[in-house]
C-alpha cells in the first residue's frame, strides 16, 4: 500500500497542475496564458511517473485544453489550433520521455537481479565439515532492493589444513562484485600453493592491488586450522570471536592496511580447547546501531547467541538479536561465518609456531 502511494503522488501532482492551469485559463478569459501551458502537467509525469501514467497525464491535459477552449471559445481559431498542435506533440514527446526512463530502470533491475544472483553464488550457504572443522555460513541482505553488497567468505580444504577467507570490500554496487570475485578466485588459486599464511596475504594483496581503483581496498582476515589451534592473519578487518566459558574478542598482535594497500601483517595463534568456537563476521553486525545510536552489544549477544548447540541455530539467534536491537531491517549486509573444531581435532596440542607466528594467550 505504502509502494503504491508513493508512485500515485506524481501522477496526482501532475493532474492536478493540468487541472489547476486549465481553471485559470478558463477565469482568466482573454489576460490568461495559452493552453500550451497545460503542457507542464505532462512534463512534471515525465520526469516522476511511468509511460503509462504520462500518456494518462497527456489525455487528461488534452482534454482539459479543449474544455477551456470550448469555454472561452477558442476551438476553431487559429492561434488555439496552434497552440493544441503544440501541446500535443509535447506530450506525445513526454509519453517517450518517460518510456526511456522505464527501459533504464528495467535493464538495471535486470543487471542487479543477475548481479545479486552472481553473488549469492560466491556466497553460497555452507554448513559442512572441512578437514575436521565443521562451518556455518550465513548471508543476510535485509532490505529487498539494497545494492550488490561487498563481503565475502570462502573455504578450502589445503595441504596446510583447512583456510577461511572472511572479507569485505570497500563500497556497495556493482562495481564490488567484481573485486568480489576477484578476491574470491584469488584466494582459491593461492590457497593451495602458499604454505605460510602471511604470504598468503602478501599474494593476496598484490594480486587485488592491480584491479584495485585508488580508493579501493579489502578488509579480510585469513584463519588457518591445525589440531588443537587456529593461525589467523588480519588485514583491517573485524576481529573474530572465540566463544567458550567466555566470549573474547581475537584482535591482531599489532594493526594492518587492508588487501590492496601493501598491507604487512602479522601473523598470530591462539589455542582452541574442546568445545570452543569461533565466530567470522562483517562489520555490518559489529556496526549495528539500535535508534537511539546504541552499540549493539557484540560480545554479550554472541555469547548468549552461541548458547545455542546448534551451530546455525545460533546464527539465526544472533541475527534476530541485530534486528531486535535496530528495531528496523539493516542497512548493510551481514555475513556470519562459524567454526567448530570436531572432538578428534580439537584436542591441544604442544607444537611449534609457524615461522614468524606469535603465539596469543588463552582464554
Amino acid at each position: 500500500m505504502r509502494k503504491w502511494r508513493g508512485q500515485r503522488r506524481p501522477l496526482v501532482l501532475a493532474l492536478g497542475v493540468s487541472f489547476l492551469l486549465a481553471q485559470l485559463g478558463t477565469c482568466l478569459g482573454g489576460r490568461s496564458p495559452g493552453v500550451a501551458v497545460l503542457l507542464i502537467g505532462p512534463l512534471l509525469a515525465c520526469v516522476w511517473s511511468s509511460a503509462r501514467r504520462t500518456a494518462a497525464v497527456v489525455g487528461w491535459t488534452l482534454l482539459l485544453a479543449l474544455g477551456a477552449g470550448v469555454a472561452r471559445r477558442l476551438v476553431g481559431t487559429p492561434g488555439f489550433g496552434l497552440e493544441f498542435v503544440v501541446l500535443t506533440v509535447g506530450g506525445v514527446l513526454a509519453v517517450r520521455n518517460a518510456a526511456r526512463h522505464d527501459e533504464r530502470k528495467a535493464a538495471l533491475a535486470r543487471i542487479t537481479e543477475v548481479a545479486r544472483a552472481s553473488q549469492s553464488a560466491l556466497l553460497r550457504p555452507l554448513a559442512v565439515e572441512v578437514g575436521g572443522i565443521e562451518v556455518c555460513t550465513r548471508h543476510h541482505s535485509p532490505v529487498r532492493r539494497a545494492s550488490v553488497c561487498g563481503d565475502l567468505y570462502d573455504v578450502a580444504l589445503t595441504p596446510y589444513g583447512p583456510r577461511l577467507f572472511v572479507g569485505g570490500v570497500r563500497g556497495h554496487g556493482l562495481a564490488t562484485l567484481r573485486t568480489t570475485a576477484v578476491a574470491v578466485r584469488a584466494f582459491r588459486d593461492l590457497a593451495y600453493l602458499t604454505p605460510r599464511l602471511a604470504d598468503l596475504a602478501a599474494s593476496l594483496d598484490a594480486r587485488l592491488a592491480a584491479d584495485l581503483g585508488p580508493e579501493d581496498c579489502v578488509t579480510a582476515v585469513l584463519a588457518e586450522f591445525a589440531p588443537g589451534e587456529v593461525r589467523l592473519v588480519n588485514c583491517a578487518h573485524p576481529p573474530p570471536i572465540r566463544v567458550g566459558k567466555k566470549a573474547g574478542l581475537l584482535e591482531p598482535p599489532e594493526p594492518a592496511l587492508p588487501l590492496g594497500l601493501r598491507t604487512a601483517p602479522l601473523p598470530h595463534r591462539v589455542f582452541l580447547q574442546p568445545g570452543e568456537r569461533l565466530l567470522f563476521y562483517s562489520d555490518g553486525l559489529s556496526e549495528a546501531r539500535g535508534a537511539d545510536g546504541a552499540d549493539f552489544p557484540l560480545l554479550p549477544r554472541v555469547a548468549e547467541a552461541l548458547a545455542e548447540p546448534a551451530d546455525c541455530d545460533a546464527l539465526d539467534a544472533l541475527y534476530a538479536m541485530v534486528i531486535a536491537h535496530t528495531g528496523r531491517p539493516l542497512t548493510d549486509d551481514v555475513v556470519l561465518v562459524l567454526c567448530r573444531a570436531t572432538d578428534a581435532t580439537a584436542a591441544p596440542l604442544t607444537a611449534r609456531p609457524q615461522e614468524g607466528v606469535s603465539p596469543a594467550a588463552g582464554p
